[in-house]
């Protein structure tokens, strides 16, 4: 067996990026999400959160996304956010290929917005999940985060998002 490690890097990702970034979330979220929402409403976030030109306006106000690299092929992303609060950024979006996941790269990815947002000047990282994401909430538990609120947000199109708002104080 060859125990070399796999090259893993994390590295901001350019307005270039932000169609494969978007395929990507295409393939994770047809995955992760059914059972927790209906195929329709994974159709219609897909469409609405990734489509390119939406990440584009993203960027353009601060939201930095970030590419996870293993053997130099896209295994998973994270994206981040100011908020009103200048001590405290969004974590929107961190996501990793199912064939990638519970091996540890989420939580470096984690890592790296958590090492961003502190240089920033950031004292607190928070987030939003869905309440049915057992998994996701209870690796954010295991990283620190603890929920600050519920919150139901009507995103249109006849669906809401009903989340947990947790934050980690940094």
């Amino acid at each position: 067996m060859n125990d070399v490690p796999t090259p893993v890097r994390i590295e901001r990702a350019t307005a270039n990026h932000l169609a494969e970034i978007s395929q990507l979330a295409g393939v994770i979220w047809r995955v992760c999400y059914p059972g927790i929402i209906s195929p329709e409403q994974i159709d219609y976030m897909l469409g609405w959160m990734y489509a390119v030109d939406e990440m584009q306006r993203q960027l353009e106000h601060g939201t930095i996304y970030e590419r996870l690299l293993i053997d130099g092929h896209l295994k998973g992303f994270a994206a981040h956010s100011p908020t009103t609060d200048p001590r405290e950024r969004k974590l929107d979006k961190l996501y990793v290929h199912p064939d990638y996941q519970r091996l540890g790269y989420g939580s470096r990815l984690l890592e790296h917005v958590i090492e961003s947002a502190r240089g920033l000047g950031c004292e607190t990282l928070m987030l939003a999940v869905n309440k049915q994401n057992a998994r996701a909430i209870a690796a954010y538990r295991k990283n620190g985060f603890a929920i600050r609120e519920e919150v139901v947000t009507d995103i249109g199109g006849g669906f809401v998002m009903d989340d947990y708002v947790m934050a980690k104080v940094l």
